[in-house]
């Protein structure tokens, strides 16, 4: 007959083995793997007409509001009052005759935005921006960066290589990329152009050589009392050969609403 004694430890023998088996976690049964997610590649970046900030696009026409005498006419032989040329850009200047008044030389790169002319501005490609003149009949390519076809050679109109700027948001650091969201509106376009033949900042044989290159920067604003809308070039032309500094210039445009009074006249030679 089991005694007393024996028969509590027993009892408290398997109290502790029932606890401890209470004790071991119960694993659940193993559930079948999810199929890993498909990779996405990243979406391409916009193209630069998809992330123009503005529209320059459509007809335009040349507003002279300021040197009309240099602009709307030829100059008299030896004007070149404004103009910062060095010794060698006046003797340049002064062997000009009249006879070559016309001259597509006064409707090179360096001058065509100077011309009272209107434009037509269109996306030739998603990256190439076209400018084309009705007077001096010129066309002006702004290659945006990844385009192709971007000229080597040096042309009248030169090798014109664009971007935008876009307006930096608040409390942005200059030296980082901007943040995600929306870019705060506003924006203009930056035009750098090198590759130039010699040609003319006036039409009475101003010169500018075939080292020049300018820096455009091209905005658009609204007029507040009649809702038209403009487009402004600030151009700055450096010439180390016929300019003694560099030279500033800013010309105006208002938007037409079509192509009516389209009028090409061609430059000679």
């Amino acid at each position: 007959m089991i005694n007393t004694k024996q028969a509590l430890l027993t009892v408290a023998a398997l109290t502790v083995s029932s606890l401890a088996l209470a004790q071991v976690p119960v694993q659940a049964p193993a559930r079948p793997a999810a199929p890993a997610a498909a990779t996405q590649p990243p979406a391409p970046p916009p193209t630069p007409q998809a992330a123009a900030p503005i529209d320059l696009t459509g007809w335009w026409v040349s507003v002279v509001t300021e040197d009309w005498r240099w602009r709307m006419i030829t100059p008299p032989k030896g004007d070149y009052a404004s103009v910062p040329l060095s010794p060698a850009g006046r003797k340049e200047a002064d062997a000009w005759t009249e006879d070559q008044d016309g001259s597509c030389k006064a409707y090179g790169g360096a001058n065509l935005m100077r011309m009272p002319t209107r434009l037509h501005i269109t996306w030739e490609a998603v990256d190439v921006l076209k400018i084309e003149s009705d007077w001096g009949v010129q066309t002006r390519h702004l290659y945006f960066p990844g385009a192709k076809g971007v000229p080597t050679g040096p042309t009248a109109q030169g090798t014109s290589l664009a971007r935008w700027v876009y307006p930096m948001a608040i409390n942005q650091n200059p030296q980082n990329p901007p943040p995600r969201g929306p870019r705060p509106p506003g924006g203009y376009l930056q035009v750098e152009t090198s590759n130039l033949t010699a040609g003319w900042l006036r039409r009475n044989g101003v010169p500018y050589s075939d080292k020049t290159t300018m820096v455009e920067y091209m905005q658009t604003f609204t007029e507040p009392s009649t809702g038209t809308l403009w487009f402004d070039v600030t151009t700055r032309i450096t010439d180390p050969v016929y300019l003694n500094r560099p030279f500033l210039l800013s010309s105006d445009f208002r938007k037409e609403p079509d192509g009516a009074k389209w009028a090409p006249h061609p430059c000679k030679g």
